[in-house]
């Protein structure tokens, strides 16, 4: 399925976070750290394997305010596109 063109810009100017690997509350606990020193606006896609993630990650977006995108299925994770908020 082809993306749409603004996520498609959105991709190239994103931070990408490699979540692989660690386990609740580290995808989180790195997206935090890692979205604090953006610009409001910018794009962070997190790529995580952790089963818990796919909780864990749309509730903090909330809880912290900012908008998630996107949820999307790889054969082998998850990417979740965050844009910074505040």
């Amino acid at each position: 399925m082809k993306q749409p063109d603004y996520l498609q810009r959105m991709t190239n100017e994103n931070e990408i976070l490699d979540a692989l690997g660690l386990l609740c509350p580290l995808p989180v606990l790195k997206a935090r750290k890692r979205l604090k020193p953006l610009a409001s606006g910018r794009v962070l896609e997190v790529h995580a394997d952790d089963p818990a993630a796919v909780v864990d990650i749309p509730h903090f977006c909330h809880e912290a305010g900012h908008e998630l995108l996107e949820i999307r299925d790889n054969p082998q994770h998850q990417i979740y596109v965050i844009r910074k908020v505040g």
